[in-house]
């Protein structure tokens, strides 16, 4: 993926919120640069970044769609992941969903239980979940 001006976008490489390990959060995320999770969330996770970077770790947990261009999942999610450019699943992965991914690392012992769909092009059939109220 390039920016405005041609030149090619890399992931952050800097956490900029981390969701601790005692912390849930009940709610909607929307977050740019990177996002680095060793907590639970429940709820819709959204970048709204060409660079943006989510990191689940092993303790985390997320119930609810995660979208990113760049996500790394050590933990267990039981949604939908789409990732724009790439997935990285740790040995310690636990999906309950569809993973719809253009690059995919998958270490030996991660499990997902959903479908992996292979797409050059961000998914568009899935729309941008509205706020919750």
């Amino acid at each position: 993926m390039n920016d405005k001006k041609g030149a090619p976008v890399r992931p952050t490489s800097s956490i900029e919120c981390l969701i601790g390990s005692r912390m849930i959060v009940h709610g909607d995320i929307t977050f740019s640069g990177g996002l680095a999770i060793e907590g639970s969330v429940k709820g819709t996770i959204v970048s709204d970044g060409p660079e943006a970077q989510l990191m689940l770790f092993e303790k985390g947990s997320v119930d609810g769609e995660i979208r990113a261009p760049h996500i790394e999942v050590d933990g267990q999610v039981t949604g939908d992941i789409v990732a724009s450019e790439r997935v990285k699943l740790g040995a310690s992965a636990r999906v309950r969903g569809n993973v719809y991914y253009k690059v995919l690392e998958m270490a030996a012992g991660a499990q997902v239980n959903g479908q992996m769909v292979h797409e050059e092009e961000p998914r568009k059939s899935l729309p941008k979940p509205e706020p919750s109220s």
